[in-house]
C-alpha cells in the first residue's frame, strides 16, 4: 500500500492513550536463535502464556514465519488469537509494528517508523534487519489502514509513551542517540513526534533502565497511568547503577507540566533483581556475526514498568522475585477498574525485553 504524503496531524489523528479501547493486541513470534536460547522454545512458551493472558480480555493476532506457522497455530489454539504470516526478524513487534493513530471520525491508520534494530551498524543488536522494517507496513496492509511512512526517520515505539491528551513522555538517551537520527537536532525530532502523534509536549527523561540494550527505552522505565500520573521505575538503593537515572528523571518529572498545564503525580514502582542470566540460559543462545552476545555477567533491565494494559485488565511481567507480590498491589492499586494479571517474564527479558516491547495494541475507531 503506498504511502499518504500528508501527516496523521493534518489529517486530523492522534495517538491514543494505552488505556483507551482496543480493538486487538499484536504479536510476533520468536525464534532467533542468535538471540531466544534453545531455539526458541523456552521463549515460545512465555509468549504463548502471554498471549493467552491478552486473549482473556480482547482478541490477539501473531504473525509468524512460514517456517514457525504449524508450530505457533498449534501452540495458540484459542478462538480469541489469530496466526497470520509474517516474515519478520525478531519478535518486538512494538518496534517493528506501527504506531496506531485515530481520529474523531472513527478511522484508524498506523505511522510506519524506520527501523534500525536499534542503532543500525552502530550498536545495533543484529544484521540484516530489512524484514523487520517492514513489518509495520505488512500489520497495515492485512488491516486496511492507510499508512504514514517516516522514510529515514528512525522510531521505534518502545521509545515513546503518550497520555493522549497531547502529552509524550521519552528519553534524550534513546530519540537522541547518534545511532537513530544523527542528522536532526532535539526540536526537529520534536517537530516530527507532534506531526505524527499530536502531540504538544515532549517531556524527556535523561536515561532510561541501566544496561537496556533498546538504548534506554523509556516503555522499561516510565510510562503515564493516566493523565497526570505516571509510574516511574524506581531503587532507593544509592549502590545501585539505576539510584542516579531515577533520580535524575524524578527531578525532571517533578518540574515538568502536561499538554493541559498539570504538574505530574509520580508513583514509584520498584526495580526488581538484580537479574542476570545463568551461564547455562547464556550457553542456550546461538552465536552469530552481527548479533549481540548473551554474557552471565551482564545485570538484565528488569522491570515491571514494561507491562501492558488491555481491555479491562493489565498484563504485567513477575520474576519469582521478592518485589513481584509488591508489584501487583501497585498496579492493582493504579487500575482499580482492570483485573492485574502477572505473566512469568523472565525467558522474556533473557531476550531482551518484556510484555510491553513484545505487543503492540491497535486502538478501536471511536466516534464522537
Amino acid at each position: 500500500m503506498k504511502p499518504l504524503d500528508s501527516t496523521p496531524r493534518a489529517d486530523g489523528f492522534r495517538m491514543p492513550a494505552e488505556w483507551e479501547p482496543h480493538v486487538q493486541t499484536w504479536m510476533v513470534w520468536p525464534e532467533r536463535p542468535d538471540n531466544w536460547r534453545l531455539g526458541g522454545k523456552p521463549a515460545q512458551a512465555a509468549f504463548t502464556a502471554v498471549a493467552r493472558a491478552i486473549a482473556r480480555f480482547e482478541p490477539v493476532t501473531v504473525g509468524v514465519s512460514a517456517g514457525q506457522y504449524a508450530n505457533a497455530s498449534a501452540r495458540l489454539d484459542d478462538p480469541n488469537i489469530r496466526v497470520v504470516e509474517i516474515s519478520n526478524d525478531d519478535a518486538w513487534v512494538r518496534d517493528t509494528g506501527p504506531t496506531f493513530v485515530i481520529d474523531e471520525r472513527g478511522e484508524v491508520r498506523g505511522v510506519d517508523w524506520t527501523f534500525n534494530a536499534w542503532g543500525g551498524l552502530l550498536g545495533g543488536l543484529y544484521f540484516p534487519w530489512q524484514r523487520d522494517d517492514q513489518v509495520a507496513g505488512k500489520i497495515l496492509g492485512l488491516e486496511r489502514c492507510a499508512r504514514y511512512r517516516t522514510e529515514g526517520f528512525v522510531l521505534e515505539g518502545g521509545s515513546i509513551h503518550v497520555d493522549g491528551e497531547g502529552t509524550l513522555i521519552t528519553t534524550e538517551e534513546c530519540l537522541l542517540n547518534r545511532n537513530r537520527n544523527p542528522h536532526l537536532a532535539r526540536a526537529d525530532i520534536e517537530a516530527v513526534l507532534r506531526d505524527h502523534l499530536a502531540v504538544d509536549t515532549v517531556i524527556w527523561l535523561p536515561d532510561g533502565l541501566y544496561n537496556d540494550e533498546t538504548d534506554g527505552h523509556v516503555d522499561n522505565f516510565c510510562c503515564f497511568v493516566r493523565p497526570g500520573e505516571v509510574l516511574l521505575a524506581w531503587t532507593d538503593d544509592p549502590q545501585d547503577p539505576n539510584h542516579a537515572r531515577c533520580q535524575a528523571a524524578l527531578k525532571v518529572l517533578e518540574q515538568a507540566r502536561d499538554a493541559r498545564g498539570r504538574a505530574l503525580t509520580v508513583h514509584k514502582m520498584p526495580i526488581p533483581g538484580p537479574l542476570h542470566a545463568s551461564e547455562a540460559e547464556c550457553a542456550g543462545v546461538d552465536a552469530a556475526v552481527g548479533s549481540q552476545a548473551r554474557e552471565a555477567a551482564v545485570r538484565l533491565a528488569g522491570s515491571y514498568v514494561n507491562f501492558l494494559i488491555v481491555n479491562g485488565g493489565v498484563i504485567a511481567p513477575s520474576f519469582d522475585d521478592p518485589q513481584d507480590e509488591a508489584a501487583r498491589t501497585l498496579l492493582q492499586r493504579l487500575f482499580p477498574d482492570r483485573e492485574v494479571v502477572m505473566v512469568p517474564g523472565r525467558e522474556i527479558l533473557l531476550g531482551g525485553g518484556n510484555i510491553h516491547c513484545i505487543t503492540q495494541q491497535q486502538p478501536a475507531p471511536r466516534r464522537r
